[in-house]
């Protein structure tokens, strides 16, 4: 298995972002030294109560400052809020900042709050994100200059970029999905996906099982990456990590939510959002997020991985199984988690649950 650094980078009351960044930093170094895989992030735009990271180039390039061995990278960029152009060049920069440890997570996005601001349509969202993949490997390929024309995107003949990444044909590229037909184009293109706490590993599991029988016959020289993503806290003890952080880890994604209306209450925000995913023909993640904030829910169906470090293992050797994932993202700071206890936990998860993992293959 492999394991990353994940992180929405919560905005915390009592920090300025700049504090927020350099704790940050802070977390991204202790992982580089416990043999950490990856360091991803989000990209998040309009909302200074939620996340601090509407800029994920900006966040690589940083994480790739202070690390000498961690792969870092977008889980991912928003590909409909840029010019594919811009985005090509600006990933081939980082690469090479990067010495070639870029990892390129593309997303279509799931907020149309992220859209309006920008005078974008966000119902055309899904087709340019796929379509950026043919894009980024033309405009990386070695035949300069190069051109491109799409149903999405039409770039000049004559274009050239004056930065090819160090990666070829370029970085890894991710995409986070458990849509049928975007999990089938990933196995085509050699692309990892991954998903979320939100969406049932039960439900992810036979998706997964057609990605791995799609890969196998797309004749890939390797094994697909599949991301798995969730709150994880280490401690001593099972008692001690659940005291400092089951109830901390009820209120980690409220976030997710909506601002409030006016009159609104906490239990009907939780309730209009969970009604989405049954539009999108999803009630099991609807049944998650509408028990998010409820600390035995989480953890009576192990949607979150609290406790001592063997039991931490267990969960995620158990999950990894059950929902077919090989690369644990874990989410170590969130709600108002202490800073001598966020470092604990990547401590003890870097030179005790990776250790006990690492030879694991789940599939």
């Amino acid at each position: 298995m492999k394991f990353a650094h994940f992180s929405h980078i919560w905005a915390k009351p009592d920090y300025t972002p700049h504090q927020r960044y350099e704790e940050l930093w802070r977390e991204l170094e202790l992982c580089d030294a416990l043999d950490f895989d990856y360091g991803f992030c989000v990209e998040h735009h309009f909302r200074p109560d939620e996340s601090w990271i509407s800029s994920p180039s900006l966040y690589a390039v940083g994480a790739g400052a202070r690390t000498k061995r961690m792969r870092v990278g977008p889980m991912g960029y928003i590909v409909p809020l840029y010019h594919p152009l811009r985005l090509a060049e600006e990933i081939a920069i980082v690469d090479q900042m990067l010495d070639g440890r870029m990892e390129c997570g593309l997303v279509p996005g799931i907020n149309a709050d992220y859209f309006r601001p920008f005078g974008l349509d966000y119902n055309f969202r899904k087709t340019p994100t796929l379509e950026f993949v043919d894009y980024l490997r033309a405009a990386y390929d070695e035949q300069q200059p190069f051109s491109f024309h799409g149903e999405n995107f039409n770039t000049a003949e004559d274009t050239v970029l004056s930065v090819q990444p160090a990666q070829k044909p370029h970085p890894p590229l991710w995409m986070m999905s458990r849509d049928p037909r975007t999990l089938e184009f990933c196995a085509e293109r050699g692309i990892n996906p991954g998903y979320f706490l939100v969406y049932p590993r039960a439900d992810a599991a036979p998706r997964y099982r057609k990605f791995l029988e799609n890969w196998g016959k797309a004749c890939w020289p390797r094994k697909p990456n599949i991301a798995y993503c969730t709150l994880v806290y280490v401690d001593e003890t099972d008692e001690k990590a659940l005291d400092v952080a089951l109830a901390r880890a009820a209120r980690a994604y409220e976030g997710f939510l909506p601002p409030p209306k006016p009159g609104e209450t906490f239990e009907q925000r939780v309730r209009e959002h969970a009604k989405k995913f049954i539009g999108r023909g999803e009630p099991g993640a609807s049944e998650i997020m509408a028990n998010l904030f409820d600390a035995d829910y989480l953890m009576k169906h192990d949607l979150v991985f609290i406790g001592a470090p063997e039991t931490v293992a267990a969960k995620i050797r158990a999950t990894a199984e059950a929902g077919l994932y090989n690369v644990f993202l874990g989410e170590f700071n969130f709600s108002d988690l202490p800073a001598d206890d966020l470092m604990r936990s990547i401590r003890l998860f870097g030179e005790k649950v990776i250790p006990a993992l690492r030879n694991y293959e789940p599939f």
